[in-house]
């Protein structure tokens, strides 16, 4: 890639990969964010810092943020600092509000301040769009929307996305920032330890020998191994750096037919792990979270020629084979490299047949 490379949210399971993939790239990566947000975590096991330039800080902290950016002088911005979670953003909506929202205000307005050419990935949601629980996918030109704080403050960030490119970056002919939002589906991956998401819980119940329990077996979602939904965040920024004019919102999911129940991903990843002891459904009332969420990606597969590589059975057995190998000693950044080298081997020969 050969570029200056800005990674809001570095420090968390979707940064440490990306900042690993654009480090082998070539890129000269810079990070931005909080401390970790889990231990362990995979910044750490896999020794992020040691192949970026590292600063911790909050992107709620604006004065900060312009250092940081002011610092990485970036060609590319990957806006990826988030407070992710649902559950969490019912205990604690106005953080996630503020880190959501007014956080994605303080990095378009550093960009905008920088006054330097550059391409910004505004990294949302898949939640964005105002679930009405169909069984079709979800299309770019859906109503935004979103019931819980998480799902709302997403499309908040969209709308602040919106209104800095219509109102500051598309007024300047060509325009020197180049604004895509990219929505994606449900990532899976090794070295995701976030308390109560699906595949570390399910890991970690399997690894101890106890059944797996579940809050809402019959979930359908857009399940994507994280480095099929890089790849679609890759695509989407170097689009962007070129003549293309891409600067609007992109679906990264996979085919309709691989979006699946929690229990199914549970059986897979469970028969991988040759556990027999099946899962239990949690008998205690959780808040809120859509029964129903599955994602149309037609549009960057037609129009940037993405697609995810791997299958559903395929993103789950190479997830698996990360945790599995991490446990019998295996380095979380060599696995990182390996499953990195595999998938731009998948690319390489999409590529050379057509």
């Amino acid at each position: 890639m050969g570029k200056r490379v800005l990674v809001t949210g570095h420090t968390g399971f979707k940064g440490s990969w990306l900042s690993l993939w654009l480090s082998a790239m070539g890129a000269d990566v810079f990070g931005y964010a909080l401390s970790p947000p889990t231990r362990p975590s995979l910044f750490e096991e896999a020794a992020v810092a040691g192949v970026i330039d590292s600063t911790i800080g909050d992107v709620r902290d604006l004065e900060s943020l312009l250092a940081a950016v002011e610092k990485a002088g970036p060609e590319i911005v990957f806006h990826m600092a988030a407070q992710s979670l649902v559950l969490r953003s019912y205990e604690d909506p106005v953080e996630t509000f503020a880190t959501n929202v007014l956080g994605t205000v303080h990095v378009l307005e550093a960009v905008r301040r920088a006054r330097s050419k550059c391409a910004v990935v505004n990294v949302t949601t898949d939640k964005v769009y105002a679930n009405d629980g169909r069984q079709q996918g979800y299309r770019e030109y859906d109503p935004l929307g979103g019931r819980d704080p998480y799902s709302s403050s997403k499309s908040c960030a969209e709308l602040v996305a919106s209104a800095y490119r219509r109102s500051f970056f598309d007024v300047e002919e060509p325009p020197a920032v180049k604004l895509a939002s990219a929505r994606a589906g449900n990532v899976i991956g090794g070295g995701d330890w976030t308390p109560g998401q699906l595949l570390p819980d399910v890991v970690a119940a399997l690894e101890r020998g106890e059944r797996v329990v579940l809050r809402h077996p019959d979930a359908v979602r857009p399940w994507q191994h994280v480095l099929d939904c890089l790849w679609g965040y890759i695509t989407l920024a170097v689009r962007l750096s070129s003549d293309d004019d891409v600067s609007d919102g992109w679906n990264f999911g996979p085919p309709l037919t691989d979006a699946r129940t929690v229990a199914d991903v549970v059986d897979v990843i469970s028969h991988r792990y040759g556990s027999s002891t099946g899962w239990a459904q949690d008998s205690v009332r959780h808040a809120h979270e859509e029964s129903e969420l599955r994602l149309d990606a037609q549009k960057a597969r037609d129009e940037l020629g993405w697609r995810t590589r791997l299958s559903f059975d395929e993103a789950l057995e190479w997830t698996a084979e990360w945790y599995q190998e991490h446990a019998r000693g295996a380095s979380a950044r060599e696995l990182c490299s390996m499953q990195i080298q595999r998938y731009g081997e998948l690319v390489g020969a999409d590529t050379d047949t057509g």
